[in-house]
């Protein structure tokens, strides 16, 4: 097989004094990208020889050559292809652009970009405007409005997973800003701090009835998060239907998506606005908030195409090295194969995935006139999709006269039988029949 790059692919048969150059022309593109090591130019898989040895000197060369900091941007991953050893490096696009080379210095020399297959220089009018809408108020330059901050918490996990934090920790980790203060960052990351997560549950629909209402902060917020994926795996119950010959059994939600929607929600949020994300659950759905929405995404087709930029590359470096997070960008990959683009809601300044009880296991059991109920559901819900198409969940609500869930499990139902799918952006798009 012969691999061909493109904007988001470069191939290069070893590791040459231009690896940098490609590396910071997918930091500066929007999308960023992945370079794989042990493939020639033509797409020709070669392989490449000391794999271990390869992936030191890259990291090595990202972290010392690159400016500002990539830390958290990058993952070097060893893979087999075609029987033989390949690197490949994920790239997220970076926030604090125009990255440089930088021993080139901020110079047409120092700064590329990504454009069709090729990195090409910016011109210095592109890396002034750059520089000019940098982001600055990041959380790695924000102090923290406390300096007496201990780490006893974090240094646990990280001995958990068999990493030891020497006493330049808060230097590896970029907990300090650039004159040596703890960061905000820090301050999420220590022992105590003013930071906590709500998990709320209602006792139905809507937030009339309040039956629970857990703060899981003021502690390190790798804690907080374990604290929140435990609560919501012991409310994430499993249902069962028992016949007369199996016994069949799924959970409420989906677990992957489930967790990876909590990190990912947590990872992401905006803590600028001193606004953590919000965890609550009704009788019908569970429903994560974070903030930052449009004002961090950006670009929603890049967003659902896996191409967002972390919200805090320090932020999720620690999670990656606590293996709270896996590869860049694969979180939504996962939420989307078991939920729609329709459990995203996506406004200015915040976020919300809003994912509905799975009841179609229990369904199975019904008796045979609720069966043909669905059956007339499912029916009717295709030929209102067929004759009004581009239309969303609420819409057949109204139309059809019946619950947001009974809409979801006939859409899971055409979808699986791939009638029907779901064509354009989040907020304007809708379902047509295929």
């Amino acid at each position: 097989m012969i691999f061909v790059e493109s904007h988001r692919v470069e191939y290069k048969q070893s590791l040459t004094d231009t690896f940098e150059k490609e590396v910071v022309a997918f930091l500066n593109y929007h999308e960023g990208g992945n370079i794989y090591i042990g493939i020639d130019k033509n797409g020709k898989v070669i392989g490449c020889q000391n794999p271990d040895e390869i992936q030191l000197k890259i990291k090595d060369k990202l972290k010392h050559n690159i400016s500002p900091s990539c830390l958290g941007l990058f993952e070097v991953v060893f893979e087999t292809i075609e029987e033989k050893p390949v690197i490949k490096v994920i790239i997220a696009s970076g926030r604090e652009t125009p990255y440089y080379i930088k021993k080139n210095g901020m110079s047409e020399k120092g700064c590329y970009i990504r454009v069709g297959s090729s990195s090409e220089p910016m011109s210095q009018n592109m890396i002034e405007d750059l520089f000019a809408k940098r982001v600055r108020n990041s959380l790695g330059n924000i102090k923290s409005r406390r300096q007496d901050l201990t780490f006893e918490q974090l240094k646990i996990y990280y001995e958990e997973k068999g990493l030891i934090l020497n006493e330049k920790f808060a230097s590896n980790l970029e907990l300090l800003t650039e004159d040596g203060y703890y960061n905000y960052v820090a301050y999420l990351m220590a022992d105590t701090n003013g930071t906590s997560i709500k998990v709320a549950k209602y006792a139905g629909t809507n937030k009339v009835d309040l039956i629970e209402n857990n703060e899981y902060g003021y502690c390190s917020l790798i804690k907080a998060t374990k604290r929140v994926l435990e609560k919501l795996e012991i409310e994430n119950k499993t249902a069962a239907l028992i016949t007369s010959t199996t016994r069949k059994e799924q959970p409420l939600w989906n677990k992957v998506a489930l967790r990876e929607a909590v990190v990912n929600a947590i990872v992401h949020n905006d803590y600028t606005t001193e606004n953590p994300p919000v965890f609550e659950i009704f009788s019908d759905r569970i429903e994560i908030t974070s903030t930052g929405g449009m004002s961090v995404i950006k670009n929603i087709d890049d967003f659902f195409s896996g191409y967002s930029k972390p919200t805090s590359r320090e932020l999720m470096r620690i999670y990656k090295d606590l293996e709270l997070v896996e590869h860049l960008g694969s979180g939504l990959s996962r939420i989307l194969e078991a939920y729609d683009k329709d459990s995203f809601v996506i406004k200015q300044n915040y976020m919300k995935n809003i994912f509905y009880r799975n009841e179609n296991l229990l369904s199975e059991g019904v008796n045979e006139g609720v069966n043909e109920g669905v059956n007339e559901g499912v029916k009717s819900l295709y030929e209102l999709i067929k004759n009004k198409p581009n239309n969303r969940s609420t819409f057949f609500t109204n139309e059809l006269q019946t619950s947001v869930k009974n809409i979801e499990r006939w859409l899971k139902q055409l979808k699986s039988e791939d009638k029907i799918e779901f064509k354009g952006s989040p907020k304007t798009g809708g379902y047509v029949v295929k």
